[in-house]
C-alpha cells in the first residue's frame, strides 16, 4: 500500500476526473470537432497521471526531513519505502509518462507536443528540489501546473483538429476550459498558502521561505481571506456573465461552490491552529471537486 499512497491517488483522481469531464462533458456540449479517439485520450490521461505521480514521489523524497516534523505519521520514504527504491520508482514513472506522451503525440502527427510532458516533468523536479523553497514562486508554479493539466486536453484534442481556422465550437469550448483552468489555478494557489500555514514548523526547519514564515501566520491568514473573497467575487461575476440564464447551473454554483467558499472565509478568519488549517485545506479540495463536477452542467442542463 505504501507504493500506492506515495502517489497521492486522491490528487491523481482529480486530474483524471477533470480531463474526462472536459472530453466527455464540455466538448460534446458544444459539438466540438476534436482529434483524439477514446484510446488516444486514454493515453493522454495515462501520461498526465504518470508524470503527476512521479512529481508526487520526488516531492516526498525531498521532503523527508520536513515531513518528519509536519506529518510524522504519514512519512513513507525512509520508513516504508527506501529512498533508493523511491527514486527508482520516480524514474520509472517519469520515463513511462514521457514515452506515453511521445507515442500519443506521434499518433497525432504532432511530435512536438511531446515536449509538454518533458517540460512539465522538469518543472516538477525543479519545484520539489529548489523552487518550492522560494517565496510565493513555488506556490505559483505548482498551481500553474495544475492549470496545465486541464489545458493539455485542449492542446491535444482541439489543436490537432483545427484545419484552416478555428471553429466557433472549438473557440467556445477552449475558452470554457481556460476559465476552469483559471479557477483551478486560483483555488490551488490559495490552498498551497493554507498548506504552508499548516506546515510552518517543518518548513521553518527546512529553511523554506513561505509567506507564513516571512509574514507570520496572522498576516498570511488575512491574505488567504482576502484572496478567497476576491475569488468569490470573480465567481459571482462569471455566473452573471456566462450562466445567468441557466437557473440550475446558477443554483449549483451558489450552493456547491460559493457557499462552501463563504464558509471557508468564515473559518479562515479565526484560524490559528494546525488542525484548523488542515480542515481549510480539505475544504478547498472539496470545492475544487464540486467546481470540476459543474462541467457536467453544460451537457445536461
Amino acid at each position: 500500500m505504501a507504493y500506492l499512497h506515495i502517489l497521492r491517488p486522491a490528487n491523481l483522481f482529480l486530474i483524471v476526473l477533470a480531463q474526462c469531464l472536459i472530453k466527455f462533458a464540455i466538448f460534446p456540449a458544444f459539438d466540438t470537432e476534436t482529434a483524439l479517439t477514446t484510446g488516444e485520450f486514454g493515453l493522454l490521461v495515462l501520461a498526465s497521471v504518470l508524470i503527476a505521480a512521479a512529481g508526487n514521489v520526488i516531492n516526498d523524497i525531498n521532503d523527508v526531513e520536513i515531513d518528519r516534523v509536519n506529518k510524522p505519521d504519514r512519512v513513507l520514504v525512509s520508513k516504508k519505502v527506501s529512498e533508493k527504491t523511491a527514486y527508482n520508482y520516480y524514474l520509472l514513472l517519469n520515463i513511462a509518462g514521457v514515452i506515453t506522451g511521445f507515442i500519443l503525440a506521434n499518433s497525432l502527427g504532432k511530435p512536438s507536443l511531446a515536449a509538454i510532458f518533458i517540460v512539465v516533468s522538469a518543472l516538477l523536479y525543479m519545484y520539489s528540489s529548489q523552487i518550492k523553497a522560494m517565496l510565493v514562486f513555488g506556490n505559483l508554479l505548482v498551481s500553474l501546473l495544475v492549470a496545465i493539466s486541464l489545458l493539455v486536453v485542449v492542446l491535444f484534442d482541439i489543436y490537432p483538429a483545427i484545419n484552416d481556422t478555428i471553429t466557433s465550437a472549438q473557440s467556445k469550448s477552449s475558452g470554457l476550459v481556460l476559465h476552469y483552468a483559471i479557477f483551478a489555478f486560483v483555488l490551488n494557489f490559495i490552498r498551497e498558502i493554507v498548506k504552508d500555514l499548516e506546515d510552518i514548523n517543518g518548513d521553518r526547519k527546512g529553511e523554506m521561505q513561505t509567506l507564513a514564515i516571512v509574514l507570520g501566520r496572522t498576516r498570511t491568514t488575512r491574505i488567504v481571506f482576502l484572496l478567497s473573497i476576491l475569488t468569490i467575487v470573480g465567481i459571482v461575476i462569471y455566473m452573471y456573465t456566462f450562466i445567468y440564464s441557466q437557473q440550475i447551473m446558477v443554483l449549483y454554483f451558489l450552493l456547491l461552490i460559493v457557499a462552501p467558499l463563504l464558509y471557508f472565509c468564515i473559518r479562515c478568519w479565526g484560524a490559528e491552529k494546525k488542525h484548523e488549517y488542515a480542515f481549510l485545506s480539505h475544504l478547498l479540495k472539496i470545492v475544487m471537486l464540486t467546481g470540476m463536477l459543474s462541467m457536467l452542467g453544460y451537457k445536461y442542463f
